[in-house]
């Protein structure tokens, strides 16, 4: 386990507008990481030494962070222009046309759901977690003034001051206290780890400028969605299932739009808990020996 926290091979792969950095690990068909937030490939290495005993797992820091350059300044991003990355990657690691299968969680979830929705031909299994796709919200505009207000606050006082009132917009007082006290210790860092979390705090500016609120606005294309529903698997975190971030994802879900699937943790929880995570992210994804089939989901879901 420990030498699969290194990637086995690093490479750079040129796309429009930019050079993306992507690390793999492992032998059988594709498994794509995407990371959201303000993450990059460092955000799954624990999530990738564990899966790589099955899967050929693939992690990439998207473009504009850490080490995928752009070709000019930083400017607004767009889910589509991500999605297009992640297809062109998912084409050069599996360029046989063999199974694939794609993870993102929270704004990368949402490049999952486009991805899906433009290339579903391509991919076998989508495990989305909690994409929080404002539009798709009982009431719309509470999510639109809350990330408004986050890029607001960033502006003003910097990026302490957009996390302090994303923490106070996504906190939930009237919620009962999760499972275990909901405060679960995430596994001490490692140097590697240590410098991956310095790189994605860099980050920070260029995701509350340029991304936050581009695609927490994006509005799915739901029929394509739904066409390719039974690939789709939806991601709530059993700690945060009231909150923003997990509604969008479960009304998906409620109009037949994938299935809907309790994950350990929270909106984090892949770096919460990545052992239990993993584990849960597994039994969701189709048998690599049964490489080249439709394999069908277990009967794990949401309570």
């Amino acid at each position: 386990m420990a030498d699969r926290m290194l990637p086995e091979r690093t490479g750079q792969l040129k796309v429009p507008g930019a050079t993306l950095y992507y690390e793999v690990r492992g032998r059988g068909p594709l498994l794509l990481l995407m990371p959201g937030g303000s993450g990059d490939a460092g955000l799954y290495d624990r999530m990738a030494a564990r899966l790589a005993d099955s899967w050929t797992v693939a992690a990439f820091d998207p473009r504009g962070y850490s080490r995928s350059v752009l070709d000019g300044a930083p400017e607004e991003q767009r889910v589509a222009v991500q999605s297009e990355d992640a297809h062109r990657l998912i084409e050069l690691l599996s360029p046989d046309g063999g199974p694939v299968a794609v993870f993102g969680s929270s704004s990368s979830a949402i490049v999952a759901l486009d991805l899906l929705s433009r290339h579903p031909e391509r991919l076998h299994r989508v495990v989305a977690h909690e994409p929080p796709l404002v539009e798709l919200l009982p009431d719309p505009e509470r999510g639109r003034k809350l990330f408004a207000a986050v890029r607001d606050s960033f502006r003003d006082g910097g990026v302490a001051a957009a996390l302090a009132t994303m923490t106070e917009g996504l906190t939930d007082p009237d919620a009962p206290e999760p499972a275990g006290g909901g405060h679960r210790a995430a596994p001490e860092p490692s140097a590697r780890e240590a410098e991956a979390f310095r790189r994605m705090g860099a980050n920070l500016p260029v995701f509350l400028e340029h991304v936050l609120c581009s695609f927490s606005g994006y509005v799915p294309d739901l029929a394509a969605l739904g066409r390719g529903a039974e690939k789709l698997v939806i991601g709530v975190g059993e700690d945060s299932r009231t909150l923003l971030t997990a509604i969008p994802g479960a009304r998906l879900a409620d109009r037949g739009i994938g299935r809907l699937v309790e994950f350990p943790g929270g909106h984090t929880g892949c770096v919460e808990d990545p052992e239990a995570f993993t584990a849960r992210l597994r039994k969701m994804l189709p048998d690599p020996a049964q490489e080249g089939t439709r394999a069908p989901l277990n009967d794990e879901r949401c309570p």
